[in-house]
């Protein structure tokens, strides 16, 4: 089975609950987990929610792969964070440190080959940058960690839908010196290989416009005519199952109808407002384009709800679903290539 590590995310957040409740009814047939948090931490999370998980302590996440009995997580403990540099429900440096810390050494080992996916509860990109990230989001700082050289970004998905972008985190006004037809082909080539990792077996992707109504023709924009077809033309000249590109008013009504698994969007809002108002609680991100798959829950930290034994755990399951999934057809790529 794979290995699938699992984190707490923000300390101050829901994370740490959202973690224990997952463990609680999680299949865990599907993988190898381990869990890795401050000690205190996931005491803290197991009271709060008034559930008992047992877990097995491991030394290092080199002695999970084998280990005899996988029924019951893994558990290795780490000090990140002290329990009086947390305030529920705020952010601060030391619980985006803490973070930071964690997902680096869970990095360290997929590097090493010691785990196969990385399941992470929320974090806050504001604790973060406090506590020392120097890029736009975890994703950039995942890539750079991981040496990724080539093209990568975020899935998002709902189901067995899943979004890409072509640009992500940055101002709107900036979005189409990020549009070329090289990303919108390879945007369109990873979200089809991701789809195929995560056990979909023909899946169909479309492809967005940028500009209102496609752009009518080109007096509404060009980008529709320059770029983006283009880069579809040649999708579609290597085999590839693409189509477009859709005005983004109607391409998303095409995707419920089940005509597509994967759309390929032009930046943050065009899809992420879709995917959230079909299914708010049950989305998720996948880090797409690195070597080693990484998941977690679509929504954020949840501070105003946090120590309050109410978040809902469905995002998070899904996410730990798709890691497993992904992580195991990682692991069985990997088998192969090494035979």
């Amino acid at each position: 089975m794979p290995v699938v590590a699992l984190t707490l995310g923000d300390p101050a957040g829901i994370g740490p609950e959202l973690v224990a409740k997952l463990l609680a009814q999680a299949d865990l047939t599907e993988a190898n987990v381990v869990l890795v948090g401050d000690r205190w931490l996931w005491d803290q999370a197991k009271s709060l929610t008034g559930l008992s998980i047992e877990t097995v302590d491991v030394a290092s996440l080199s002695d999970v792969r084998d280990r005899g009995d996988t029924s019951t997580p893994a558990f290795l403990a780490v000090d990140t964070i002290d329990p009086a540099d947390v305030r529920s429900g705020e952010a601060n440096a030391a619980g985006g440190a803490s973070v930071l810390t964690v997902l680096n050494q869970c990095m360290d080992a997929a590097m090493a080959g010691e785990i196969d996916a990385i399941c992470f509860a929320p974090l806050n990109k504001f604790a973060m940058k406090q506590g020392g990230l120097r890029h736009e989001d975890e994703l950039h700082h995942f890539a750079e960690y991981l040496g990724v050289t080539g093209y990568f970004c975020e899935f998002n998905t709902l189901g067995d839908l899943w979004t890409s972008r072509i640009s992500s985190h940055i101002p709107l006004k900036d979005v189409t010196a990020h549009l070329t037809q090289d990303r919108v082909e390879a945007a369109a080539s990873l979200l089809h290989r991701s789809l195929l990792a995560s056990g979909i077996a023909a899946p169909r992707v479309a492809v967005a416009a940028l500009n209102p109504h496609g752009g009518d023709g080109g007096t509404c924009g060009r980008e529709e005519i320059d770029i983006i077809a283009p880069a579809v033309a040649a999708l579609q000249a290597e085999g590839l199952p693409v189509d477009g590109p859709f005005p983004a008013d109607t391409i998303f009504l095409k995707a419920r109808a089940g005509d597509y698994d994967g759309i390929v969007t032009m930046y943050h809002d065009q899809g992420q407002i879709a995917i959230k108002l079909l299914g708010f609680s049950r989305g998720v991100t996948v880090q797409g384009g690195l070597p080693i798959p990484i998941t977690t829950p679509a929504h954020g930290t949840a501070y105003d709800i946090a120590g309050t034994n109410v978040a809902d755990v469905n995002a998070t399951h899904n996410a730990f679903r798709i890691a497993c999934r992904m992580g195991a057809s990682a692991r069985t790529a990997r088998l192969a290539d090494a035979a």
